[in-house]
């Protein structure tokens, strides 16, 4: 029986940093973190499907010196991990998506700054010299999309992401049994169970109000209740893959499609002219009944080629998963829920731990598979049941 961990030394795998985030977290911002969409098929699938597909280890391979560096979107990674965008950090820790940043360019990882962070995109650039990708969501306001691509140019950026699989938002029930959703509602019920969490009450009413400041000027009233509605409402349901190319040529820079689920799509990304696509179901949180990332990922690795970069997203919660992801030809993976429960756990230090925790998971299996190179991971370590 796995013990509960009290701290983040007594967090052996991302399993428990996410049990120690759901003691520290009041019931409502966990759930809003941990949930997906409906009845949350996907969102199990994402990390289950991993199981289809079994690792088949080489032997007398000298990996007394295992190589993880690698180069995504034009920049050089210690390792082929990249933070995924995810909105209001702030719910998880009062230092939100600078906790992030700093942790990841401490552990030699891309950071992916999301469109609803709840910190500037100029603050989150000044407080770390890693990489760092701004992610773009479909708005009507395409003056809002210039303005954000502007601003990202001189905070510099090293590359954008556009979300392509969010034109209307997921039905997340578990949010919405929790009093959370596109709008906060506090019932009797759901201020109760704040109230079970006196110490992250209290650090959130010590600092400033929670917001999506790169909104700001734009969204008619303050705060972030005003901020979410306004960006719900910016969704666009009518972009075409012109105004994708058009965006791609105004940044100029590397570029990556999020969302990606279907062959035919990353071909037409590699056309629009995507340095990247990220093979993704936005981690369960859209559409459940969807496939697992890691189903498709080889049929868009097939299709695409090496006209473009195939980056994994879903799912991963083991080195061994990034290492299966690899040899069906991912270029990189990306993480979201496994950094927030370690921000959720213990701040900036719970990231860090997180990071830790896959990349030493990589490593060894990447020894124990006679891999010593993720650059020459290839078809030959993996089998499908």
């Amino acid at each position: 029986m796995r013990a509960a961990p009290a701290n983040l030394r007594d967090c052996f795998s991302i399993l428990d940093l996410r049990e120690l985030a759901r003691r520290r977290l009041p019931a409502p911002i966990f759930h809003y973190m941990d949930g997906g969409a409906e009845d949350e098929a996907t969102l199990r699938r994402n990390t289950a499907a991993f199981d289809a597909h079994r690792l088949v280890p080489r032997c007398l391979v000298d990996v007394s010196n295992v190589r993880t560096a690698t180069r995504v979107l034009g920049q050089d990674l210690q390792w082929p991990l990249l933070c995924s965008p995810t909105g209001a950090s702030r719910f998880y820790h009062t230092e939100g998506e600078l906790a992030v940043a700093r942790a990841a360019e401490q552990a030699g990882a891309f950071y992916a700054l999301s469109v609803a962070a709840t910190h500037t995109l100029e603050a989150v650039a000044s407080a770390s010299k890693g990489p760092q990708l701004f992610q773009l969501l479909p708005f009507k306001n395409r003056e809002l999309t210039q303005e954000l691509i502007e601003r990202c140019k001189r905070a510099g950026y090293s590359a954008l992401c556009l979300t392509v699989d969010a034109a209307v938002r997921g039905k997340r029930e578990r949010e919405l049994r929790a009093g959370m959703g596109v709008l906060p509602r506090l019932t009797l019920s759901s201020m109760g169970r704040f109230a079970l969490r006196p110490r992250w009450v209290l650090s959130q009413v010590l600092h400033d109000s929670l917001s999506m400041p790169n909104l700001s000027g734009r969204a008619p009233g303050a705060g972030l209740a005003a901020n979410g509605k306004y960006l719900n409402e910016q969704l666009d349901c009518t972009m075409g893959w012109d105004e994708v190319r058009a965006m791609i040529a105004l940044w100029g820079g590397p570029f990556a499609i999020k969302g990606v689920m279907h062959a035919d799509d990353a071909r037409r990304a590699a056309d629009a002219g995507a340095t990247a696509v990220i093979v993704s179901n936005h981690g369960g949180r859209q559409l459940d009944g969807a496939a697992a990332a890691i189903d498709v990922l080889p049929q868009i690795v097939a299709a695409v080629g090496d006209r473009i970069e195939v980056i994994l997203d879903g799912g991963v919660r083991r080195g061994a998963h990034m290492l299966k992801a690899l040899a069906l030809g991912a270029k990189a993976c990306c993480i979201g829920r496994p950094y927030l429960y370690g921000l959720g756990a213990g701040g900036e230090a719970g990231v860090a731990h997180a990071l830790q925790l896959l990349r030493t998971e990589l490593v060894r299996a990447m020894q124990l598979t006679g891999c010593t190179d993720v650059r020459s991971i290839d078809q030959s370590i993996v089998e499908r049941l």
